[in-house]
């Protein structure tokens, strides 16, 4: 804890593959450079011992361990989260660069004792430029922030683990994310948003979006084309439907009927009235682009759902599912 009061914070950051080497470095550097600097930095490479060795070479002053449960980013953050000792624990995704005002930004919601964690805002570093038919309710896609998010400090159901912090004892009476439910290759599951849930049931706490905040979050090309945005959509979908299943039946999955019901209409409506009044044909394509995404979603919650009742031959709670 600092003179003012502050709590220490660690920040840890997970990794699998030399081929983000370059982005690995920017965001360790990033993390160190903050104006309210954190205790420790710990990189924590998922089942990769070769790499291990080059980040203990090459990061002096970084603490480097190795993923102590099965592959997958939940079971490389848990390793790193374990192991720190601080009141908070801070995360980062390794294709990320934090401003170096972050940790300060995040750190400000737990005045309040109710508050379990916070996350900040996330913008796009596109490795081109911004697909101009790729609406902003839809850049939840690539893990960065979207309209329809608050543009102001608020509470918020959940954040995202590439910009997160957690309150240590929180998130340990959880057992922190929840290994095998996760990012792994293709495969995406919302880990994040399943482990806002559960620490939010902890004596009633909420979590808080810092949208000053900031971090860039590096975007691909090919991550920038309509084939992978379905398939985003496709994979959310199943996975929502699978959070669900690990969830109390009690607890309904709000934030995502809102976004079903008010954010996507509107976008869809917004952008077929720029089409019309002759502002760009791009506006068009957003609002094809949108509904398109709703029927990706739709279909992998579909297929989720089947699989799902013919591996148990029981109910699966019906969700939205994007």
């Amino acid at each position: 804890m600092d003179p003012f009061g502050n709590p220490a914070v660690s920040v840890v950051i997970p990794t699998h593959t030399e081929r983000r080497w370059a982005s690995l470095t920017r965001t360790v550097r990033s993390a160190q450079s903050q104006t309210y600097p954190a205790v420790e930095v710990v990189v924590v490479v998922d089942h990769n011992p070769a790499m291990a060795t080059r980040v203990r070479a090459e990061f002096p002053g970084v603490t480097v361990l190795e993923n102590a449960y099965t592959r997958g980013a939940s079971g490389n953050r848990n390793t790193g989260a374990f192991h720190t000792r601080t009141p908070l624990i801070a995360f980062l995704d390794d294709d990320t660069v934090a401003a170096t005002t972050w940790l300060q930004g995040l750190i400000t919601p737990f005045r309040d004792d109710r508050v379990v964690g916070a996350g900040g805002g996330i913008i796009p570093a596109w490795e081109g430029s911004h697909p101009r038919w790729w609406p902003d309710e839809l850049l939840w896609a690539v893990g960065v922030s979207y309209t329809g998010m608050p543009t102001s400090t608020a509470p918020i159901r959940n954040v995202w683990s590439a910009s997160m912090i957690v309150r240590r004892d929180a998130f340990l009476a959880v057992g922190g994310f929840r290994t095998g439910f996760g990012k792994l290759g293709d495969q995406n599951r919302p880990e994040d948003t399943e482990l806002c849930l559960r620490m939010s049931a902890v004596n009633g706490g909420h979590w808080m979006y810092v949208p000053s905040a900031v971090i860039d979050h590096e975007v691909p090309r090919s991550r920038s084309t309509f084939r992978f945005l379905m398939a985003r959509c496709y994979h959310e979908g199943r996975g929502k439907v699978q959070m669900a299943g690990l969830l109390p039946k009690e607890q309904k999955l709000g934030a995502e009927a809102d976004y079903l019901k008010r954010t996507l209409p509107r976008a869809v409506a917004r952008n077929l009235l720029h089409a019309t009044m002759g502002r760009g044909g791009f506006h068009a394509l957003r609002a094809v682009t949108v509904v398109a995404a709703v029927l990706a979603a739709a279909w992998g919650g579909g297929v989720e759902t089947i699989a799902g009742l013919l591996d148990t031959g029981a109910t699966v709670p019906s969700t939205p599912a994007v």
